[in-house]
């Protein structure tokens, strides 16, 4: 149906902060999703419907068509890449800094080892100061790495900086300011052109009024 449309969406913050963004487009989820064990969510919309993915799959499922349009954050389309999707609007949620960080009293080597679970974009970041690192890919508690003597330094989200401070860490540089952007299919943006003009402009709308 040219009218209907599915949206895929990450548990956890971003789902939290975009329902109510959703909800001055006229589009409500019909039952809680932190109480529902469903992977496909019905609305208020008929002809909207809501999928629930990993964050990291948001990109995926949106540009294989599996989604028409998605929430993701800026990180993980700086990290996984974006080439075939429109990133239309910035929502202006879940926002946040992605940091280097480390020991503020510690000696760095000439070649530190980082850990950070965003490889690439540390890749390009230390590749583009004309410095080397040594990566080590890591999924979670970044903050513990430099603790146990594994890495020097960790890329990582920042949002309060409290888990790196509380862990004898603090941030050393920026590298780029997160929040989480509306992504669109390129074949459905085409095909569904109406229904998702309109939900950009609700969208835009609701960002710009701060609703």
């Amino acid at each position: 149906m040219a009218d209907s449309l599915t949206i895929a969406l990450s548990k956890g913050r971003i789902l939290q902060e975009t329902l109510p963004l959703l909800a001055h487009a006229g589009i409500e989820l019909t039952e809680d999703p932190d109480a529902s064990r469903k992977l496909v969510l019905e609305t208020t919309q008929p002809g909207v419907k809501v999928v629930v993915v990993r964050a990291t799959d948001v990109p995926t499922y949106v540009e294989h068509g599996g989604a028409d349009v998605g929430v993701a954050g800026k990180d993980v389309l700086m990290e996984y890449g974006s080439r075939g999707l429109y990133e239309p609007l910035d929502l202006r949620i879940a926002r946040c800094k992605l940091m280097v960080a480390g020991r503020p009293d510690a000696a760095q080597p000439r070649r530190p080892r980082v850990a950070t679970k965003f490889v690439n974009i540390a890749r390009r970041y230390y590749a583009g100061q004309g410095r080397q690192a040594e990566l080590i890919k890591l999924y979670g508690s970044m903050e513990l790495a430099p603790l146990v003597g594994m890495a020097d330094l960790i890329v990582d989200l920042v949002d309060t900086g409290n888990t790196l401070r509380a862990n004898g860490l603090e941030p050393l540089e920026h590298i780029a300011d997160i929040s989480s952007r509306l992504v669109v299919n390129k074949a459905s943006m085409k095909v569904k052109h109406r229904p998702l003009k309109a939900l950009i402009g609700q969208l835009r709308e609701a960002v710009e009024g701060g609703q």
